[in-house]
């Protein structure tokens, strides 16, 4: 079934252009020409998405946030804004939209906001195995406090689903968590995103725009894919965590901002180090608290809860289900793609089952394990691991405590690096 958006703008020729974009797009959209009849539309059936204009006649669009935030909380709402109401924007933010598009706006822009936000409600964290208790346990830990973390594993294995984890159990969890992708924007946009502009800072700049850090503020800001993130960018970002300042562009003086900082990456951050593709002064700014995710083939107890999960969430109602030959196939496949990949694959199921019994002609192929490269993971989970254990000088009660792990995990992987011929950190005195 397809996902359900509702549009509220009085403006008839927005309503229908936001319309024709979102249903090509896929989107089931539905339409309200005002406040009011939105809080009707939205008390009697269910929305996946809300977009809404600011200002309205009757009811405007702040009002219908704290409508939405009342009677449905888990609703991400994003809020459209002309140029005048910039700081009504980042008000409501604060207030708990999601995000907010400035006029003008493109497709692409468009669409970006609504797929981000559409992936709020996958905050939440399924799962049975021992490691995935051990990965919480650390996260739940860190939460509690303000340090930065950096959280590491392969694409599709749920890091920004953890990174929301540790903000909703922070004391900041009342505040802004603003998710932006460094890998999805060029160099100049992804510097105006982050740190914002002044009016008249450049051509084109004809309104002040403020940047995710300052919408951040009092909250979480997670930079996925940190490492895309260019060495300039980077200073600017260890200046941010050293300072508590932004510097706009355009403006006179830096700003300050609190604002809790959590980054991810499926790369191996220390390589890039070597390289010279990234700073080894923001790499330790960032890896104040590591966690490594697994991927999936390395927890498959995860995989039931999650089939199930992604069942229920797909079959809207249905009472779809897999039997027993499937289930075991999903449960030994080797999952490349991780728990995307998953997910992807139940979906597709539920529309070849028409949300019935699902079968294994229902299902993928095996995918070969041999056209998965685990090198650079295995690269960085060792080098996380002897980083860890010299930080705490050999210490490997507090090193498995940091890691997440048990001792008994970090002695085994510590036996398999001296096989390997690697130099394993001795306990200091």
């Amino acid at each position: 079934m397809r996902t359900n958006v509702l549009v509220v703008d009085d403006d008839d020729h927005m309503r229908i252009a936001l319309k024709e974009s979102l249903s090509k797009a896929g989107y089931a959209v539905s339409l309200a020409g005002n406040g009011l009849e939105a809080v009707e539309e939205i008390d009697r059936r269910s929305f996946d998405l809300l977009i809404t204009d600011v200002k309205m006649p009757q009811l405007n669009g702040i009002d219908l946030l704290q409508h939405v935030k009342d009677k449905r909380p888990l609703l991400p709402v994003i809020l459209i804004t002309a140029y005048g109401t910039v700081q009504d924007a980042v008000k409501v933010i604060k207030k708990g939209a999601f995000d907010y598009i400035q006029k003008p706006f493109n497709t692409d822009t468009l669409y970006g906001v609504v797929k981000r936000a559409l992936g709020v409600n996958a905050g939440k964290v399924i799962y049975a195995s021992r490691e995935m208790k051990n990965v919480l346990s650390s996260a739940q830990k860190v939460a509690g406090t303000d340090a930065t973390v950096l959280v590491l594993g392969e694409s599709g294995v749920g890091k920004e689903v953890i990174a929301r984890y540790i903000h909703e159990n922070s004391g900041r969890k009342d505040m802004s968590f603003i998710a932006i992708n460094c890998a999805a924007l060029p160099e100049n946009l992804l510097e105006s995103e982050l740190f914002g502009y002044e009016k008249g800072a450049f051509t084109g700049a004809s309104a002040r725009k403020p940047g995710k850090f300052e919408l951040a503020d009092k909250g979480t800001i997670l930079l996925d894919e940190v490492t895309e993130m260019d060495l300039r960018l980077q200073a600017k970002l260890l200046r941010v965590l050293q300072e508590k300042e932004v510097e706009v562009v355009g403006a006179r003086y830096p700003k300050k901002v609190d604002v809790r900082v959590i980054a991810t990456t499926n790369r191996e951050l220390s390589k890039f180090v070597e390289e010279g593709k990234f700073r080894e002064d923001l790499f330790y700014r960032l890896n104040v608290f590591p966690i490594l995710i697994p991927p999936l083939r390395e927890r498959r107890d995860d995989i039931p809860p999650l089939v199930a999960y992604f069942l229920k969430k797909h079959a809207k109602g249905m009472d779809a289900r897999v039997e027993g030959g499937a289930m075991e196939y999903l449960k030994q496949k080797y999952w490349k793609g991780n728990v995307r990949e998953l997910e992807n694959t139940m979906a597709r199921a539920c529309i070849l089952s028409n949300c019935s019994v699902i079968t294994m002609a229902h299902l993928p192929e095996q995918d070969s394990p041999k056209e998965v490269s685990l090198g650079s993971v295995r690269d960085m989970e060792t080098r996380l691991i002897l980083d860890a254990l010299k930080s705490v000088r050999g210490n490997r009660t507090r090193a498995a405590a940091m890691l997440g792990i048990t001792v008994r995990t970090l002695r085994n992987k510590l036996n398999e690096y001296r096989d390997m011929g690697l130099d394993i950190p001795a306990k200091e005195d």
